[in-house]
């Protein structure tokens, strides 16, 4: 096994903070986990199946994975997020890096990166870690990665409102145009990089996963400043699922949605 790079401590900072395990149960974000779970529940191999969950966090997707009966194991850089996810029924977990990830080649059905691909700023670094998915996974498994989509930090400026404030502006602006997102406290995020929707099948081909597939997640409806109250009516929000998922392959709505899952097939 190769050695685990070193790993930016603006991240791991950030994520020691907790948020993100909220960020998915509640609010808008519960349209961005929904979603998530929808797709998965489509494209990965039927239950009981061996699911590594690479950069899992605190293990949001991996307890219902886990309870849906899937042999799950998490891998996380961010200790306090293995220590999470170790209570978990059905899941285990350990620290990890994506970029070499300590297992032996054709031992997982399906491999998640359900988070790594947007801290990893270097190209280089995102092909590698699809190919240690790759490496890992069986012939005929699956590999499931999310990314955030190039305009991803506009949109949340301007519906926050802070879009306004000239600092602000400069850095979501130059996200934009370069994919680089320096965070900071103003912005409430870490350092990031958001994929142009086609990049990514790029980055897929060269981690030797030609063909793969594009699932807009939260679609344009992410945008909609009523938004949690369909979320919050059980029939409100199964209209605006059903919609999410006919739209979630239109080619001219992929780079509106907040985050996209790309996925593909050994």
């Amino acid at each position: 096994m190769t050695q685990s790079p070193e790993f930016p401590p603006e991240i791991l900072d950030y994520y020691v903070r907790g948020r993100e395990d909220g960020r998915l149960r509640t609010g808008r974000g519960r349209l961005e986990f929904w979603r998530t779970r929808d797709v998965l529940r489509r494209v990965l191999p039927p239950a009981p199946a061996q699911l590594m969950d690479v950069g899992g966090g605190s293990g949001v997707h991996a307890e219902w994975l886990a309870a849906d009966g899937y042999d799950v194991e998490l891998i996380d850089p961010v200790p306090m997020h293995v220590e999470q996810a170790s209570r978990l029924a059905g899941v285990t977990a350990r620290e990890g890096d994506a970029r070499a990830l300590e297992a032996a080649d054709a031992s997982a059905d399906a491999v998640l990166l359900l988070g790594p691909l947007y801290h990893l700023t270097d190209r280089t670094d995102r092909v590698r870690a699809l190919a240690e998915a790759r490496r890992v996974v069986r012939p005929g498994g699956v590999i499931a990665a999310a990314t955030i989509s190039r305009w991803a930090a506009v949109h949340d400026m301007v519906r926050s409102g802070r879009y306004a404030e000239e600092p602000v502006r400069h850095v979501v602006d130059d996200s934009a145009r370069h994919g680089l997102l320096r965070g900071n406290e103003r912005i409430g995020f870490t350092t990031a990089y958001f994929h142009d929707p086609d990049e990514i099948l790029g980055e897929f081909a060269d981690a030797g996963l030609p063909g793969a597939r594009r699932y807009a997640l939260e679609g344009v409806f992410g945008l909609y400043a009523d938004v949690e109250e369909w979320l919050d009516d059980p029939e409100r929000r199964e209209l605006l699922l059903r919609v999410a998922r006919r739209s979630e392959g239109e080619p001219t709505l992929l780079g509106v949605a907040g985050h996209m899952l790309t996925v593909a097939h050994t």
